[in-house]
């Protein structure tokens, strides 16, 4: 019989009977990652801190980590697109991320349409009075949230 999701074991009748799992979402930038996380239910998305881009290979061993850490059965990563739907140069980059991940962890990597994002993210922690020096990390955190939880609103309930 195979691992539960992300490969944490609570018991085999428990996974053979649970609905519930838990989705990581990725905002994959140059200098940082900004992660969110689901509840059980897949019903409401928040944020995890932030991860320091360091290296291919680490960064990689960390989002692995992550999924072994909350038992995430799914990881969504946001992609980039420019504002026609066509795939740039940092959609490239975010895509090796995405292939990478998949041959490390034994759950479905997705993308997601994260396009104006950042934006949202951005304008939400100014109007919430957030000074710009604390916003870096904070706009990746929180674009992972918005990432995730618009991908758990668009996906059918059973």
């Amino acid at each position: 019989m195979a691992d539960p999701p992300g490969g944490v074991k609570k018991g085999r009748l428990y996974w053979l009977y649970s609905l519930e799992v838990r989705y990581l979402g990725l905002d994959v930038g140059d200098a940082r990652i900004g992660v969110a996380l689901s509840d059980e239910t897949a019903t409401l998305a928040s944020g995890l801190p932030t991860l320091v881009r360091v290296g291919p290979r680490k960064d990689v061993k960390a989002v692995a980590a992550l999924v072994r850490e909350h038992g995430a059965g799914e990881v969504v990563v946001g992609m980039p697109r420019r504002l026609d739907g066509s795939l740039g140069p940092q959609a490239e980059k975010v895509g090796a991320f995405m292939a990478d991940v998949r041959a490390a962890v034994r759950v479905p990597v997705v993308e997601w349409d994260e396009r104006f994002t950042s934006v949202i993210a951005t304008q939400a922690l100014i109007e919430g009075g957030m000074r710009r020096r604390d916003r870096k990390a904070a706009v990746d955190k929180v674009s992972a949230v918005l990432i995730l939880q618009s991908y758990l609103d668009a996906r059918p309930r059973t």
